[in-house]
């Protein structure tokens, strides 16, 4: 399953800028309900699309590089999840959705 979390600006740039898979960064918090349901939809997805996309959980309150990644990405809102592909951001999706919208969007970038 590709799906893992990160507290470190270097594991950032190890899982995301540098993947040769394209990555969901999902910006999250413990404290966030929108967020609590997406977490067991973002682990489905995962394990669906696992050959093509890798999934990043960001607390943003976990550490003070968490929340530097959150600024510097413009996250405002959570849950915001943002797909990486070679190192750029090139969809955003704010809040909580379905499974099978998160899907539809998703697969529009890997295909």
């Amino acid at each position: 399953m590709a799906l893992y979390s990160t507290t470190t600006n270097q594991e950032f740039d190890d899982k995301v800028l540098k993947s040769k898979k394209i990555v969901l960064v999902d910006f999250w918090a413990t404290w966030c309900p929108p967020c609590r349901v997406m977490a067991p939809i973002l682990e489905d997805v995962a394990k669906k699309m696992d050959d093509v996309l890798d999934v990043i959980k960001i607390d943003v309150e976990a550490s003070a590089d968490n929340s530097q990644l959150a600024s510097k990405y413009g996250v405002r809102g959570i849950p915001n999840m943002q797909v990486f592909k070679g190192g750029k951001v090139v969809k955003e999706l704010v809040g909580a959705r379905p499974a099978n919208v998160l899907e539809s969007e998703l697969k529009s970038v890997t295909s």
